[in-house]
């Protein structure tokens, strides 16, 4: 799994892993238990594209929150790729 440190939420990070464009593993540390449980559930199957359109965007305090950070881990791990 790899890890994605959170700036601008209750969350400290998100650890994640994506096999063939797909989330495999999800889980948020710290930040709201039950959102981010939830947020994590719903996000595993999924493409990352998908997540990453659903999620994008959404603030919470400010101009972020955690499905908005999940997004960008993901936006950083396409990028990777395309690299």
């Amino acid at each position: 799994m790899k890890t994605y440190q959170t700036v601008g939420t209750c969350s400290k990070a998100i650890n994640y892993e994506v096999v063939d464009g797909i989330v495999t593993k999800c889980e948020i540390v710290g930040g709201c238990a039950g959102n981010t449980q939830g947020i994590a559930k719903l996000v595993i199957g999924r493409k990352v594209e998908d997540v990453i359109a659903t999620l994008k965007g959404i603030r919470c305090r400010g101009e972020t929150s955690c499905p908005d950070q999940l997004a960008r881990a993901l936006e950083n791990e396409v990028q990777m790729i395309v690299m």
